[in-house]
């Protein structure tokens, strides 16, 4: 199935318009859909139990996030004569994700998409529709290979990389003194990207690597070296530890049992991320209340990052006056996008890997201990962008 050119699709659509793909709020309100995609058989979104039935890890979708800002953007479409849909897309077992994009476009026109699926079908998404006139916003996945070998001119990314949170962590740890670390990981393939990312960022801000180990979540005495704290933590110079587990069980009992009294960072104690209820500035408080409204729960990194989806599609919307797929991607990679992240810096896509840049969070379970890209931490043109893969760095080749 093959998507027809844009033209064909959207042209009796935008003929309601003042000029071609312009928007004008004198002529009548017309929809423009978010199409959210994804799965109800979604093992990411499945309850994992620990062994004494506790949930360690319970995600939550950006589906919600995405309704806040929907919300929150009534006004503007009305003003320029949209109303901005939701339209919920369940797949179908064995149905593609890029056939059901094929499909939507050329049946409704619709052209943007926020994709809440698995991580090979999003990389199947941004190649396989990489020269098509449609917009997917990946709200979910960190993995740094969406913005690097497999980028795509289709896919922005409103969740931040683990390059950017990395990143954020280690200009923390470097701002202490804080430089001598221990890097601990489980054997889940996410330990593994997340210890590869802060090994890079670690690197990157001078701070010395003395061990990298492994753990294993098992009572075997046997291996007592690999799944006791304070065994594995032994003989190591530190001042803290890195703990990337993405379960959640084994780290949970790091903190407090070390063999020496060693800070924690990364999947426990201080923890990178794009949002967290308890930060307090820049409107913050008044858009945890908006999403609790909605929600009727505490806001998340995905929660945010659906909500910022939404946001920048609708703030390039405004400023281009035009609901042309071309037209908004230029604008949303170009020097005139600002998005206010309600995090003290506004927000805007890199053009070589589409990327939101983004200030972070560190934070604790009930506290935001401070924001990234720290002060004394400086780029040449834009100080967000210590936080992830610079222009230099990138291997994106669009």
């Amino acid at each position: 199935m093959t998507i027809k050119p844009w033209h064909m699709v959207l042209v009796p659509m935008l003929a309601l318009w003042l000029g071609a793909g312009a928007v004008s709020a004198t002529t009548a309100t017309q929809d423009f859909q978010f199409i959210y995609l994804y799965r109800d058989d979604d093992s990411t979104y499945q309850r994992h139990r620990a062994y004494t039935g506790l949930v360690l890890r319970n995600q939550q979708r950006p589906l919600q996030g995405v309704k806040t800002a929907l919300r929150e953007s009534r006004v503007k479409g009305r003003r320029l004569g949209l109303r901005f849909t939701l339209n919920e897309q369940a797949l179908n077992p064995g149905e593609s994700a890029v056939d059901a994009i094929h499909t939507l476009f050329n049946d409704t026109g619709a052209t943007v998409f926020i994709a809440d699926l698995p991580l090979a079908e999003v990389l199947e998404i941004g190649q396989s529709l990489k020269d098509q006139p449609v917009i997917v916003l990946n709200a979910r996945h960190a993995d740094d290979i969406l913005r690097g070998s497999a980028c795509s001119p289709t896919l922005f990314h409103t969740m931040p990389s683990h390059a950017m949170l990395m990143d954020a962590l280690a200009q923390f740890l470097s701002s202490k003194n804080w430089k001598r670390v221990l890097i601990l990981q489980g054997d889940a393939p996410n330990d593994q990207l997340l210890a590869d990312a802060f090994a890079k960022a670690a690197a990157k801000f001078r701070l010395k690597q003395v061990d990298r180990r492994s753990f294993v979540l098992s009572n075997d005495p046997r291996i007592r070296e690999k799944n006791n704290v304070a065994l594995i933590t032994s003989g190591a110079r530190v001042d803290v530890i890195f703990l990337a587990d993405s379960v959640g069980e084994f780290g949970r009992y790091v903190p407090y049992q070390t063999q020496k009294p060693t800070l924690v960072v990364g999947s426990e104690g201080l923890h990178a991320g794009a949002w967290h209820w308890t930060w307090e500035r820049y409107g913050a408080p008044q858009l945890n209340q908006r999403f609790d409204r909605v929600a009727k729960r505490r806001m998340t990194d995905t929660d945010y990052a659906g909500w910022a989806a939404v946001k920048t599609i609708v703030e390039a919307i405004t400023r281009t006056s035009s609901i042309e797929p071309l037209e908004i991607k230029r604008f949303l990679v170009s020097n005139d996008m600002t998005f206010d992240a309600y995090k003290g810096a506004p927000g805007n896509f890199r053009p070589w890997d589409h990327q939101l840049r983004q200030p972070l969070l560190l934070h604790l379970h009930n506290a935001v201990v401070t924001r990234a890209p720290l002060p004394g931490f400086l780029h040449r043109s834009n100080n967000l962008d210590t936080l992830g893969i610079d222009s230099a760095e990138s291997n994106c080749r669009m």
